[in-house]
């Protein structure tokens, strides 16, 4: 009787453990707070125009067209501001500092980038990435620009 009651006690915990996890990765990390011309977030294979309020994903990548511009604030206060013919995705992002939880990282194919550090970098500035085609920048400073080309 001890086994299967153990049994069970385990399988509701890892049960309601996913659950925790599913409800966490479907939460938004940012939304859209600027937008001018065309501009999309593409997420699980869905991509929807750019407006103020869109959400954005762990996942989602964020996508401008020719003059156009995109502006996203995230959850720990970061802020990206991405220029004309950019494309960045949202690799990871884990906000959780009260469980010294941080994690950030992106990666940016092509475009420009200013990036305004948030609570993660201040916290945890080795927990921060912006990788490219050609390396990857570490965040250790409040503030960087980024221009990539293909």
């Amino acid at each position: 009787m001890k086994h299967t009651l153990s049994s069970s006690i385990i399988g509701l915990l890892l049960i309601t453990i996913t659950l925790g996890q599913s409800a966490q990765a479907s939460e938004p990390v940012g939304f859209v707070k600027t937008v001018t011309g065309q501009a999309e977030v593409i997420t699980a294979g869905q991509s929807v125009a750019a407006a103020v309020g869109t959400p954005v994903f762990q996942g989602s990548a964020l996508r401008t067209r020719a003059a156009s511009s995109l502006g996203v604030t995230f959850r720990d206060n970061t802020v990206m501001s991405f220029g004309p013919d950019t494309e960045l995705t949202v690799d990871e992002f884990l906000y959780q500092p009260t469980q010294g939880r941080l994690k950030f990282g992106t990666h940016m194919s092509k475009g420009t980038l200013n990036y305004v550090s948030g609570a993660i970098a201040r916290l945890q500035p080795d927990a921060v990435t912006v990788s490219t085609p050609t390396g990857t920048i570490g965040v250790r400073g409040t503030q960087f620009l980024l221009k990539v080309q293909e």
